[in-house]
């Protein structure tokens, strides 16, 4: 009240003040066009122009108002369209999350066309379609949701793929997660699909490939990883032979396995299980020569049990050389069953009989050991040895018997019942 009656007096004291002015001084304005004059008081013109700016206020406002209604129409029915898309938005995430797999596809996709965020929802939806087994709606919800939002691709190729995998559709998988590839090259769950796909269509060569990715993005646990690495490369070694023609030569199949083993990582390279399949197929195409080179070369760079158990399985260029490099080795590793053992099986290639006994015989009193065992009992044997086969044998038996539970025995010569 106090603040309107300040503003009254201010408009009193401003008109008195201009009334006076009027009757001091009125003014003159001549307005002038071609062949027209006007002539009137300075004050009279200013209040043509107050009139004129209130008029033109007025005009304005009222054409503003005569268009209200109708962006009010048109706001109360998009907020009525986005309240519905909401509500069946939610109606169908949830029937998707109960497992009603048909009711979520149809409130889903009635929703998409009225919502604010289409893509979620025709995602959703193929979900639900391909739930129901329905792979043609599901992949035209999935081009109706990249017509919606081109730019979420990669959401949608993921989607995609992940669908494809479950149906079996390995090759268009691959396919899809390939293009996916160029276009998030560091996404890290294309290239976990990627590596699922390779493995069931068991594409060795192109997970090989892969591994290095893996890696880097952390795609799976270390253990995992290397479970992978050491299977792809085992069957990197299989496919260097199995995949030359069947007239390749003996030198070919040689070379073709030697650039598949020197492609596997250094650290991979002692691996007993690789190793010995390695092993296993360079004395099937005839090259014990090279492997035995290549043992001998690892057990000088690093002592490892299996490495010198299965040098002793191979026949190198030499078989006294090969005994007496192995001989060589008792200096630092005097008391290595594994060694004792290698050495009676290169005794035997030198017909030293008695020498690979004591060899074996020492093995045995390093560690007992089932494969040990029968080369003694099959060399024992074959040398007419029958009685201090069947001593040692039972020795070994009594051995046994330690470890069996006490239960009661029949007595001798007794019935059986």
């Amino acid at each position: 009240m106090k603040k309107l009656f300040i503003i009254l007096l201010i408009l009193l004291v401003a008109g008195a003040w201009v009334g006076q002015l009027m009757v001091q001084d009125p003014g003159y304005v001549l307005l002038s066009y071609q062949q027209t004059t006007v002539e009137t008081s300075l004050w009279v013109l200013l209040l043509i122009l107050v009139l004129g700016f209130a008029l033109l206020h007025w005009l304005f406002n009222l054409v503003h108002n005569i268009r209200l209604p109708g962006d009010r129409l048109r706001s109360w029915r998009s907020d009525r369209n986005h309240r519905l898309a909401r509500s069946k938005t939610l109606k169908g995430l949830v029937a998707l999350s109960e497992g009603s797999w048909w009711k979520a596809q149809r409130y889903l996709t009635q929703a998409a066309q009225r919502s604010d965020l289409p893509v979620i929802n025709y995602l959703a939806a193929a979900r639900a379609a391909h739930e129901q087994g329905d792979s043609k709606s599901s992949d035209d919800l999935l081009n109706r949701a990249r017509q919606s939002t081109p730019e979420a691709e990669v959401a949608i190729g993921i989607t995609q793929a992940e669908m494809q995998l479950e149906r079996g559709q390995l090759e268009p998988c691959l396919a899809t997660l390939l293009h996916l590839r160029r276009q998030a090259p560091k996404h890290t769950h294309v290239i976990r699909l990627l590596k699922e796909a390779y493995l069931k269509l068991e594409d060795w060569k192109g997970l090989t490939e892969l591994l290095p990715e893996l890696k880097r993005l952390q795609a799976m646990k270390d253990d995992e990883l290397e479970q992978l690495e050491l299977q792809c490369h085992l069957h990197q070694l299989e496919y260097s032979i199995s995949s030359l023609p069947d007239g390749a030569g003996a030198q070919e199949r040689l070379r073709s396995l030697s650039r598949s083993w020197q492609s596997i990582p250094q650290p991979l390279l002692r691996n007993p299980v690789l190793v010995s399949r390695y092993t296993d197929l360079m004395i099937e195409i005839g090259a014990e020569v090279e492997v035995e080179k290549m043992l001998r070369d690892l057990i000088k760079r690093q002592w490892d049990e299996h490495l010198v158990r299965l040098y002793g399985r191979i026949q190198g260029e030499n078989a006294e050389k090969q005994l007496n490099i192995a001989r060589g080795w008792l200096k630092q590793h005097a008391d290595s069953p594994g060694l004792e053992l290698t050495l009676g099986r290169l005794s035997m290639r030198n017909a030293h009989w008695g020498k690979a006994i004591n060899h074996f015989e020492r093995s045995l009193e390093l560690q007992p050991d089932a494969e040990t065992f029968k080369e003694l009992y099959r060399l024992l044997h074959h040398l007419g040895e029958d009685k201090r086969a069947l001593d040692m044998m039972t020795r070994e038996l009594q051995q046994l018997d330690n470890s069996l539970p006490a239960l009661p025995l029949p007595a001798p010569n007794s019935e059986s019942h």
